[in-house]
C-alpha cells in the first residue's frame, strides 16, 4: 500500500531537477517515501536512498517491491559519513537530504565528513541539496570537492 507523500515532502520533490534518465542519491531515506516518488518522475533513471537506520531500510525495502523490481530503486544501510559508492557503480547527478542529523550543523567533525562522501559520491556538476529553503536551497561542494582532488 502506497502512502500519499506530505505536502511539504511533495514540495520538495518537486522543487528537485528531476529529469529523465538522472541518477540521484536520497541521505536519510527513512521508510522510503519520497525515494518511491522520485523513482516514479525520473523514469529511466536510479534513485538509491540510503539511511543510518536499519529498522528505516527494512520499511523502505517492504513498501517498495514495485521500484525495486523495475531497477529504478535501491537502498543501502549505511551513515552518510561512511558512505562510499561501490567498485562499479556510477556517480549521482543529484543528493537531496531532509531533516538528516549529521547536515544539520549540530555535528561539524561529521558534517564534514559527510560532505565530503557527498562530494565524491557526485558527478563533477552533482549538487547536494537539502530543507530549509523554499522548500530547498543547495548547499555548495566547492570546498569539498577540492580537498578530495588533493588526495587523490
Amino acid at each position: 500500500m502506497q502512502r500519499k507523500l506530505s505536502k511539504r515532502l511533495s514540495d520538495i520533490v518537486h522543487a528537485l531537477p528531476l529529469k529523465e534518465g538522472i541518477r540521484v542519491l536520497e541521505i536519510g531515506c527513512g521508510p522510503g517515501a519520497m525515494a518511491r516518488e522520485i523513482s516514479e518522475l525520473i523514469v529511466n533513471g536510479h534513485i538509491l536512498g540510503i539511511d543510518r537506520s536499519a529498522k528505516a531500510i527494512q520499511q523502505a525495502i517492504a513498501g517498495s517491491e514495485n521500484e525495486i523490481k523495475k531497477g529504478r530503486l535501491s537502498f543501502k544501510h549505511i551513515a552518510i559519513e561512511h558512505f562510499e559508492l561501490e567498485h562499479n557503480e556510477k556517480p549521482y547527478d543529484i543528493a537531496i537530504a531532509v531533516r538528516v542529523g549529521a547536515l544539520d550543523g549540530r555535528h561539524p567533525k561529521i558534517e564534514k565528513q559527510s560532505l565530503l562522501k557527498i562530494a565524491k559520491a557526485l558527478t563533477d556538476k552533482g549538487k547536494l541539496y537539502i530543507d530549509g529553503g523554499n522548500p530547498i536551497k543547495e548547499i555548495s561542494l566547492t570546498e569539498y570537492r577540492t580537498i578530495n582532488s588533493k588526495q587523490v
